[in-house]
């Protein structure tokens, strides 16, 4: 598989197996010890993935992701020994893709990571227009008025599931089963993404236009928004 991929551990050992292991599935990777670190390189170079640490030097994984999402959305995994369910929604509600738990055996990492990059860069021929937003599944990318906006990969998947069924009460157990596929974690995520989409696309997300909540039910994404659904084909 043709990537790039960026790993943010201090552990060198560890980050040395992990590179071992991505360079045996032709995957590209480079290690960088700390959050700062990260930044920098993240800044000079171009990655498709990045893994990250939580417990780093200085800033913390939290925070780098806090920073991060405002200017790039690049797919991430956390992997981390703090597996507590605060941790897990803290981690995915700042912009994480996803959150593998220490220790863990590299080859599901990388199995991770893989599925991860096929998820991104899966083509859907359909384009999606609403209000000033335009939706391009094929490039993972939602712009507004010709400007991107930052939206991490899973936020995305949320935000395009919906989309692609406009004007249908989903309860958060059908976006968890349709989106995460049972993966990790549990439905209590879709809220959390949920309310991260709307503070990036709603122009007052206490009162949604775009995806609203249905008492009772769950989210529907406004159908009355929709400008159009154009085949690119």
């Amino acid at each position: 598989m043709n990537a790039r991929v960026l790993i943010i551990e201090d552990e060198v050992e560890l980050a040395e197996l992990i590179q071992l292991y991505l360079n045996g599935e032709g995957i590209e990777s480079a290690s960088c010890g700390s959050a700062e670190d990260g930044l920098a390189e993240l800044s000079r170079s171009a990655f498709d993935l990045v893994v990250l640490d939580i417990n780093l030097p200085g800033m913390d994984g939290f925070e780098f992701l806090t920073q991060l999402r405002r200017t790039n959305d690049v797919p991430v995994i956390i992997v981390s020994a703090r597996e507590a369910d605060e941790d897990i929604v803290l981690g995915l509600g700042v912009g994480a893709d996803e959150f593998v738990t220490k220790p863990f055996a590299p080859k599901v990492l990388v199995a991770r990571i893989r599925s991860l990059l096929r998820r991104v860069r899966g083509a859907s021929k359909q384009s999606i227009a609403f209000g000033p937003y335009d939706l391009d599944p094929d490039g993972y990318v939602v712009t507004r008025d010709g400007e991107r906006v930052a939206l991490s990969s899973r936020e995305f998947e949320v935000l395009r599931h919906l989309a692609l069924n406009p004007g249908k009460a989903m309860s958060p157990s059908d976006i968890y089963r349709d989106v995460w596929h049972n993966e990790f974690g549990d439905a209590t995520s879709v809220a959390v993404y949920v309310r991260r989409i709307r503070q990036k696309i709603e122009d007052d997300p206490r009162n949604p236009e775009y995806v609203q909540t249905i008492h009772g039910s769950g989210y529907r994404f406004n159908a009355e928004r929709l400008r159009s659904a154009v085949d690119s084909e």
